[in-house]
């Protein structure tokens, strides 16, 4: 190990906590705004051949290949932000994801150039899939190997914050524009849909701007320094490190984020679509129901990893998978009753209850894992997650409800909440953990370190 004194950071925690929040609500708006235009375009835009209900299977399907790419993107990019830094891997994720979501914005229609738009498309989803697999571990570790132990719930809730304001400025725009041309017109599947993709571009600039602005992380920098006489170390590969010995973190990580990407995207995506379709409300009161959702969503965010400094990562995140299991078979008898107010309700709960475990998972996962693979380790488990709850979830959904009906929806998600509740239970708590280097066990696994700045359990 090195002698030298461990490395500091001169990046303020206002500086982190802002571009660690900027990055993310830029990447989730840029992923974000392929949901809502998937529920609301791209059925008639991309499959105009198809009948109403295979063309939103089909559109949702190619919503949901971002999810297979996201835990190759955690690899890929996992890999380079254990090797090079989380800084320059960030900056990486921003540049694909901005530049494949332009190009979507530029992409012609399927009576312009035929087979080739659906192809294209998901090529282009691909690389968002991968862009945003990356994204979340670096953003959190950002925050988390900055922040002084005790609060680490507080600044992994900046990140975290991400989703919930790219989904109301998602739908902000896409209402704006929706407004614009009129409910009616053609307009709006004619162009006017592009223009949430183009506005990308500005908000990457402002993104990049931000992020070259924060030092690399003290804990990395240290980890570079552990050879003799602070010389930089070639360590091996960090999936196969997290692989060997945390292989068990990953899965049970996995199956407790399960229900926040169920609920997070069968509540949006899927439920911008059941809303206009099922319901038949118009395009802008849903989006204005997801505003509010969106804003509900950030403050349970907040409240609940403020909170989770105080009681606990894992008891927190296990409230919100037991409120899921009952939630889930409320939710579609609520909503199907036609009207408006109930259909905002169900889905302001939905996204409280998501936002409940979300707000914990920024800290808990970065806590689970040895420094010189915590990018891999924790983006990899994360997107496993995502596989089965924001993958599955709304391709299956699109195919219940229109086989079965929407109760049959609130089944699956009961069940998702079912397996993140069983896995929660053999969940370890995290929050007292140093992540410094060199404070695992023999096993390699990061230990407790008392402090009286803590509550004990």
């Amino acid at each position: 190990m090195s002698t030298s004194p461990p490395a500091r950071s001169h990046t303020s925690m206002r500086r982190v906590a802002v571009a660690s929040c900027t990055g993310t609500t830029i990447e989730f708006y840029d992923f974000f705004i392929y949901g809502t235009a998937a529920a609301l375009v791209f059925p008639k835009v991309f499959f105009p051949a198809l009948g109403e209900s295979a063309a939103t299977v089909a559109s949702f399907a190619t919503f949901a290949v971002a999810f297979g790419a996201r835990p190759l993107g955690a690899v890929l990019f996992g890999h380079l932000g254990d090797r090079l830094g989380r800084k320059t891997t960030l900056v990486s994720t921003l540049l694909l994801m901005g530049i494949a979501t332009v190009l979507i914005g530029l992409l012609p229609t399927a009576d312009s150039i035929g087979v080739a738009a659906p192809i294209l498309l998901v090529v282009l989803r691909i690389a968002q899939g991968l862009a945003v697999g990356g994204e979340w571990a670096g953003a959190t570790l950002l925050a988390a190997e900055h922040a002084p132990p005790g609060k680490r719930g507080l600044y992994a809730v900046f990140p975290q914050l991400g989703p919930a304001l790219a989904y109301a400025l998602s739908c902000a725009t896409f209402l704006i524009v929706n407004l614009y041309v009129g409910e009616a017109s053609p307009t709006f599947l004619d162009w006017g849909w592009r223009i949430p993709f183009l506005l990308s571009a500005l908000l990457v600039v402002v993104g990049l701007y931000v992020r070259l602005a924060v030092e690399e992380t003290p804990m990395f920098k240290n980890i570079e320094r552990d050879g003799p006489g602070g010389a930089t170390v070639r360590q091996g590969s960090p999936l196969l490190g997290a692989v060997r010995h945390q292989w068990r973190e990953m899965l049970i990580a996995a199956g407790a984020l399960v229900v926040v990407f169920g609920f997070f995207y069968v509540g949006t995506a899927f439920l911008t679509s059941y809303g206009t379709a099922v319901v038949k409300l118009s395009r802008s009161t849903v989006l204005m129901l997801g505003i509010v959702a969106a804003v509900s969503f950030g403050a349970a965010t907040v409240v609940s990893g403020l909170y989770s400094d105080r009681v606990g990562r894992r008891r927190v995140l296990l409230w919100s998978c037991v409120a899921a299991v009952p939630w889930s078979f409320v939710m579609f008898p609520l909503i199907d009753t036609g009207s408006a107010a109930a259909f905002g309700f169900a889905m302001s709960v939905t996204l409280v209850i998501l936002g409940v475990a979300y707000g914990p998972a920024g800290a808990l996962l970065p806590e689970m894992f040895q420094t010189r693979y915590r990018y891999t380790g924790a983006g990899v488990a994360y997107n496993l997650a995502g596989v089965i709850g924001g993958g599955i979830g709304p391709i299956l959904a699109a195919d219940l409800s229109a086989s079965r009906g929407g109760f049959a929806v609130g089944v699956m998600l009961g069940a998702f909440g079912l397996v993140s509740a069983l896995s929660c239970l053999v969940l370890p708590e995290t929050r007292h953990r140093s992540m410094e280097p060199g404070t695992e066990d023999r096993a390699g696994h990061p230990v407790a370190v008392p402090s009286p700045a803590l509550d004990a359990d």
